[in-house]
């Protein structure tokens, strides 16, 4: 069930921003999500057989984040960890690396063979485009969090929800994981006052980078 905010914790969605810029940014969602899934479909296909093929499972793994306004959803990625994964968190907590209420590790010994391949490739995100196509996220936003990460918000890491959560950022392009906690909320941030199609666009280009490696995926 989708979950709305307090009135009082809701942000105004348009900001600095026109209408004509809302409605840009959802033909380019929608025209870049169709061709991405044309384009990309031969490598989400090799990626699909290769998870089948390394582990029991399913193939796409759908997880409860939080959207735009607090609404949460359930965003898609290709499996990159061992099915019982959640249930082996509580034995790594202690060696979390990512300050904030956020959890990563380097070493992450849930995650599989092809996982850290796809993660370090950014190849697991590409699901992704479906939640773009329906709607419940944009190619270009602040990351969507986890409910449980987001309870421990402060009034100013909420303002991130103004916008509809992304595939690609700044935080996806300036280093992800050696970005800490707060410069991490302060790019999200930051983006919101930036907003335009001219930086969407850009942003967008820049992503494809990472899918040739970033040494900051895991």
């Amino acid at each position: 069930m989708k979950k709305d905010l307090p009135e009082q914790e809701r942000y105004d969605d348009f900001g600095n921003v026109s209408i004509s810029y809302f409605v840009i940014k959802r033909l380019i969602d929608i025209i870049g999500a169709l061709c991405g899934i044309v384009l990309l479909s031969p490598i989400m296909l090799i990626v699909a057989i290769a998870i089948k093929f390394e582990s029991k499972g399913p193939i796409i793994f759908a997880q409860e984040r939080v959207g735009q306004h607090g609404k949460t959803f359930k965003m898609y990625k290709f499996r990159s960890m061992v099915v019982n994964a959640e249930e082996l968190l509580s034995k790594l907590e202690d060696k979390n690396e990512m300050s904030g209420p956020m959890f990563k590790i380097k070493e992450d010994p849930r995650i599989t063979k092809v996982g850290k391949f796809i993660r370090k490739t950014s190849i697991d995100e590409l699901p992704q485009l479906l939640n773009v196509l329906k709607g419940d996220m944009s190619l270009v936003g602040p990351r969507p969090n986890l409910p449980k990460e987001v309870e421990k918000f402060s009034d100013y890491h909420k303002k991130k929800l103004i916008a509809k959560p992304g595939l690609t950022c700044y935080w996806q392009v300036m280093g992800r994981n050696s970005i800490g906690f707060e410069e991490w909320m302060k790019l999200d941030i930051k983006y919101l006052n930036d907003r335009s199609t001219l930086l969407d666009i850009k942003l967008i280009f820049k992503t494809f980078f990472v899918l040739f490696g970033d040494e900051n995926a895991r």
